[in-house]
């Protein structure tokens, strides 16, 4: 492999215009990002899981991202941060070695007619852009991707290798989709008549507003009547399919494989965890928390934590309960038992 040349920053330039605090020598030199239990000198870690903590003491790195109140026992330079992965993942972003595409369009990709695209966009190999497409600044079509027709992608949005997005879908600014993604295709929208299913027509699009993050394989349909939109801000992992006419609020944030049927209205600053998945036509709040692999089958109206537990969706404190007591279900069958016994013998002096 060809050796690349180290980036170099002094801890002072990673801390720019970041809100912390530094102890210990700011002119440090970084090379590298490095785990707390493998740092070496010239690296970088963050402490922010508990369960690291014995392993600062003996670190190796050069200098170390933690709270205020783990900065007294750290033998390198210590950045005091209130959010310390926060301030991780500003300055992890200075070691990003991800290349920079160039602007043009390749000569192996099909442009169709009456389209915008801006001179700073980029349009890689074997790309197929529809007729009417517009492209906005520093937009990044990666190689294979197919961008349907009278879509519309706002500045600085980026799709990775063979996304496919189908007619009129309407990207916002900063948008991120990684490869194989499939945006706009017909919801799941059949009728049966005398016993056979017929196509209903999917006549809405998606809206992705600014700032939305959607992995790799994620499919989302488009509306039937109505659009499916993913509002601001919202981040959605990889594998996940989101059903017709579905809303994510802002700042959202999905796991891996979630299911969410149709017409299903996901509040704003929600969590899902993975394997999620949801019925169709609910409404869930705002601040809502789902732990993973629970099946979501009515709405909710009241933020907090929830999971399915025995007889449906719970509190995530009732499931806990009710999964303790099924623990405890042996033993006191095995109680029950003897008591019957008891009981029993009791019953039979008396007749005696």
């Amino acid at each position: 492999m060809k050796s690349v040349k180290k980036k170099q920053f002094t801890v002072a330039t990673l801390c720019q215009g970041l809100d912390v605090d530094i102890q210990g020598d700011d002119q440090c030199v970084i090379d590298h990002v490095c785990t707390i239990q493998g740092g070496e000198p010239g690296g970088i870690v963050f402490l922010m899981n508990p369960l690291y903590r014995k392993h600062l003491a003996t670190t190796r790195a050069s200098a170390v991202i933690l709270a205020p109140g783990d900065s007294d026992e750290c033998p390198a330079t210590a950045i005091i941060s209130r959010d310390p992965y926060y301030t991780w993942s500003q300055i992890a972003a200075y070691f990003n070695d991800k290349p920079k595409s160039a602007p043009g369009i390749h000569p192996t990709a099909v442009i169709g007619q009456d389209c915008h695209i801006d001179a700073t966009a980029c349009v890689g190999p074997n790309c197929v852009i529809g007729d009417g497409v517009h492209l906005g600044a520093h937009v990044t079509v990666g190689p294979g991707c197919v961008v349907g027709a009278g879509s519309e992608l706002g500045d600085s949005t980026h799709l990775e290798a063979n996304v496919t997005l189908y007619h009129r879908i309407d990207i916002g600014q900063r948008v991120l989709i990684a490869s194989g993604a499939v945006i706009g295709s017909d919801g799941f929208g059949i009728a049966k008549h005398k016993g056979v299913w017929h196509k209903v027509p999917q006549l809405g699009t998606v809206v992705i507003e600014d700032d939305v993050e959607i992995g790799a394989n994620c499919t989302v349909d488009r509306g039937a009547i109505e659009n499916t939109v993913i509002a601001r801000g919202a981040k959605i992992d990889n594998q996940v399919q989101i059903g017709h006419n579905v809303r994510i609020g802002e700042h959202t944030a999905i796991a891996g494989c979630v299911g969410i049927a149709g017409s299903t209205s996901i509040g704003s600053n929600c969590l899902v965890g993975g394997q999620a998945g949801f019925a169709g036509h609910l409404t869930i709040s705002d601040n809502v928390v789902i732990t993973g692999g629970t099946e979501v089958s009515k709405s909710i109206r009241t933020p907090g934590i929830y999971s399915s537990g025995v007889g449906g969706l719970v509190t995530n404190q009732e499931r806990r309960k009710n999964t303790a007591r099924v623990h405890r279900l042996d033993r006191l069958f095995e109680q029950v038992k003897r008591l019957e016994k008891a009981l029993t013998a009791l019953k039979e002096r008396s007749d005696a």
